[in-house]
């Protein structure tokens, strides 16, 4: 937990500072963090709160939790064009898989919610290769906009916070979480 204040803190709180723009901070409590995650429902991924830092820089949080998954053969990956994540990985784990080149790819539709609302444009495909690393509890793992990245194996589930650092303000400023806003 003081990991997950001290992430909080470091982008909510440096990185305006260092954009010069921004002059408040922005609270994503334990207990929104719980409330949205506790709304996933079918959905793995859902966003908490966008916030416009200043100098058309965004940041936003997001809550996912993937089930188990065993793949044998291709890895499948999701690459964000330009919206770096920032995972911190709250419980279970797994092995995520980084960068490499990727085949059959795809483009995400632009008017697709996740495009609008979570991730930015974005695409997929297979890795043809890349760098596989186990990730557990309290792992922080930083993949830049235009990074493939993938799970290959979550032997349970794995629990995770994404920060979204959005350099271009694709996804909406302002942005809270439906939970949220009654």
């Amino acid at each position: 937990m003081k990991l997950l204040c001290l992430l909080s803190a470091f982008v909510f709180v440096v990185v305006p500072a260092a954009h010069g723009q921004s002059t408040v901070a922005t609270d994503v409590t334990k207990a929104e963090i719980e409330a949205v995650y506790e709304s996933l429902g079918q959905s793995i991924d859902k966003q908490i709160r966008v916030v416009d830092i200043g100098k058309d820089t965004n940041v936003a949080v997001g809550i996912l939790e993937r089930s188990a998954l065993e793949r044998q053969g291709a890895v499948g990956a999701i690459v964000h064009h330009d919206v770096t994540e920032v995972y911190y990985i709250l419980e279970g784990g797994g092995t995520l898989v980084t960068g490499g080149p990727l085949e059959n790819t795809r483009e995400f539709p632009p008017d697709s919610a996740a495009v609008r609302e979570l991730i930015g444009p974005s695409g997929g495909g297979t890795f043809l290769a890349g760098e596989s690393r186990e990730v557990s509890e309290g792992d922080i793992v930083v993949i830049p906009g235009g990074v493939p990245h993938g799970f290959s194996r979550i032997p349970d589930r794995v629990k995770y916070l994404s920060i979204r650092i959005d350099p271009d303000q694709v996804l909406p400023a302002g942005y809270v979480s439906p939970v949220l806003d009654k």
